[in-house]
């Protein structure tokens, strides 16, 4: 057997190619989601909250300043994602309930 024919039988067998192919959507996701947070769900956010630009906010905290506006967008882009990604897998999968497996 060839290298070349073992290297097919590799990407078969380990299904690389599958893998491929879903860490290119899950970028493509993770951008349109970034996108959808930043320019459609923090501004409709600041303008409820009272100083606007939160996502700059910082609490001093002696001599360092947490950045905690920072911290909260990056929290929200986590839920709105993780949340796309459980619809994603509900859909494939066509089940009632997305169990552990």
């Amino acid at each position: 057997m060839g290298v070349l024919q073992e290297f097919k039988d590799f990407l078969h067998e380990y299904k690389v190619m599958g893998m491929a192919v879903a860490f290119v959507i899950g970028v493509a996701i993770t951008a349109f989601v970034q996108s959808l947070v930043n320019n459609i769900i923090m501004p409709v956010v600041a303008v409820v909250l009272p100083k606007g630009d939160w996502q700059a906010a910082t609490f001093p905290l002696g001599p360092a300043n947490l950045g905690i506006g920072a911290f909260l967008s990056a929290l929200i882009n986590f839920v709105i994602i993780a949340f796309v990604v459980f619809l994603m897998a509900k859909f494939v999968f066509k089940e009632e309930k997305v169990t552990k497996k």
